[in-house]
């Protein structure tokens, strides 16, 4: 009995576990020799090193990046390596890419990739025994026990914070009989944050709005209180591992630029990779807006079609329904179409249609459902210094833009209506041409009506900053008829200063709005000061018809931006 029971017992060998390896703890090498683009550091295949293995030189901490010695290669790092030959405690690395010269003083050491790979080696290498093999259906709890423990760096774009806000008072002084001054009191707002406290929110955009008016019975409209709304600032979320997208402010549509600015809501979902179901509401508050007005208020829903990339060949498709309203009374019910197809930068096709209803003013006959906007415009680069475009629009009934901005050229599109061709050159000494000419097909000239655009613009004029762009434009339509001739002059340096004159005259004649015949000129100066603050001041004065004022505008603020702050960060974790 007793040999019997004496082999039955287990061997005190084969129950003593193998310690667990651990990963090494080396990730720093310093470089012994340097010999052409090889170099020899202390570390080997005791340290993890294996022929392959990629290294890098990081930037330090303590010195500037503008100092030669500390410049990157990309964020964080100077230079790259890879170890083309190894002993157990040396190893033979080659140069990769690098932004200076290395030296015998410099560290060298491993990636966080690299050091995963070490880990993870360790890990499941042959020193680890199991009496059996596991298999998971979903994930490895060992493998992402590891992948929990390697330190990774914050990405650059969270909690990445810059821009800008200050206050700002505007004095309006209306001239001629009925003189007056207003004084405004208000506030600007230029944000550009992303991934706002590590989740999916960016708010982006600028807001110029007033806080108080000292004289309300003021009517003045001027042209620079209508720039200042048409301002774009809103609030998204986008979240690659969510099918939901949602925004909330002063925006364009996504996949459906072409029903204008809206101030409110849009909640999308992705159905599949390409295809997109959203709906929106809101009001219509941009004055440049073909349908602006400001007690309209609008909402539907739409699906969008996509695929290709602007690399090569690219789609979006849009179709769905709508309606206005207008003081909460339906006004417009309307379907409408968006569709995109472009390939490179050589080709791209753009269309954009409304069916609507409208309702008719008091004692109108009715007008029922038909084709109500149109617009078709087709670009074709023929040459890296030419491109070439035809557009044509189409409106059945009188759009609703505040006239007052005819001369500022943000209402070309609507004022040209008709078949149009236009070409733009790029010459030699910075100097760009411009064209455009087609005949009005709806007007109610005896003859030929033209719409007529040509103009220039010339940028760092004898290497001064100065920038300047001149254009006339004469159009004729079913609605409104006229000219107008501006001037623009600016200059930058960077984001701290920026200089803009602009000057002319429109005549804007149209039997179913005010007819207007005015000079204006404005000017605006924009500087920082010091690191934190800024300094911006307009001014406006217009003359002619019913508008005749002058307008200031003084604005200081505060600057912030945290990036600087990331990049260290960032570089901290490497």
């Amino acid at each position: 009995m007793a040999p019997a029971c004496r082999a039955q017992e287990a061997d005190p060998a084969a129950l003593s576990a193998p310690a667990l390896a651990a990963a090494p703890s080396r990730t720093d090498f310093h470089i012994r020799y340097i010999n052409g683009s090889n170099v020899y550091i202390d570390g080997g295949t005791t340290s993890g090193l294996r022929e392959g293995t990629e290294l890098i030189l990081k930037q330090s901490p303590n010195l500037s990046e503008q100092d030669p010695a500390n410049a990157a290669l990309e964020p964080g790092v100077i230079a790259r390596l890879k170890v083309i030959s190894v002993a157990s405690t040396s190893a033979v690395c080659e140069v990769s890419a690098t932004k200076r010269d290395l030296t015998d003083k410099d560290v060298v050491s491993l990636p966080d990739n690299e050091v995963k790979k070490l880990v993870d080696k360790d890990t499941i290498g042959s020193s680890r025994h199991y009496p059996m093999v596991i298999s998971f259906s979903e994930g490895d709890p060992m493998d992402e026990e590891v992948r929990d423990n390697v330190p990774r760096p914050p990405l650059p774009e969270v909690n990445q914070m810059r821009g800008r806000f200050g206050f700002d008072v505007s004095s309006i002084q209306e001239l001629g009989q009925a003189s007056s001054i207003t004084s405004q009191y208000g506030m600007v707002v230029r944000a550009d944050f992303t991934r706002m406290f590590g989740t999916y929110w960016n708010l982006n955009g600028y807001w110029r709005g007033t806080l108080q008016n000292n004289n309300t019975a003021a009517t003045q409209n001027s042209i620079q209180n209508l720039v200042n709304r048409t301002y774009l600032m809103s609030l998204n979320y986008i979240n690659p591992s969510s099918a939901w997208t949602a925004s909330i402010g002063r925006m364009y549509l996504p996949y459906a630029s072409s029903l204008e600015t809206i101030d409110g809501v849009y909640l999308g979902r992705k159905t599949s990779a390409r295809t997109v179901v959203a709906i929106f509401a809101g009001s219509s508050p941009n004055p440049t807006a073909w349908n602006y007005d400001p007690n309209l208020r609008v909402g539907g829903g739409f699906f969008n079609i996509h695929g290709g990339n602007f690399d090569g060949f690219h789609y979006s498709s849009t179709a769905g329904a709508g309606v206005d309203l207008l003081k909460w009374n339906v006004n417009r019910p309307f379907l409408f179409t968006e569709n995109e197809f472009s390939f490179k930068k050589y080709f791209s096709l753009y269309q954009a249609m409304q069916i609507d209803n409208p309702t008719p003013n008091p004692g109108q006959p009715k007008v029922g459902w038909g084709l109500g906007e149109s617009l078709i415009s087709a670009r074709f680069q023929v040459h890296p210094r030419v491109t070439l475009d035809l557009t044509d629009t189409y409106f059945r009934s009188v759009p609703t833009y505040d006239s007052v901005l005819v001369g500022t050229g943000l209402l070309d599109k609507y004022l040209y209506q008709g078949i149009n061709g236009g070409v733009r050159v790029q010459l030699p000494l910075h100097i760009t041409g411009y064209g455009s000419v087609g005949q009005s097909n709806t007007s109610s000239d005896n003859g030929s009506s033209l719409n007529e655009l040509f103009g220039a613009s010339v940028m760092r004029i004898w290497k001064t900053g100065f920038g300047v762009d001149a254009r006339y434009a004469k159009f004729d339509s079913a609605f409104a008829s006229g000219k107008y001739r501006t001037v623009s002059i600016n200059r930058d340096l960077g984001e701290r200063f920026r200089l803009d004159l602009q000057g002319g005259r429109y005549d804007y004649n149209s039997s179913l709005a005010q007819t207007s015949n005015s000079y204006f000129g404005n000017a605006m100066l924009d500087m920082d000061l010091g690191a934190r603050l800024f300094f911006q001041s307009m001014f406006t004065a217009q003359r002619g018809g019913s508008l005749d004022y002058n307008q200031w505008t003084t604005t200081v603020g505060y600057r912030f931006d945290n990036r600087a702050a990331m990049r260290a960060a960032q570089a901290k974790h490497q």
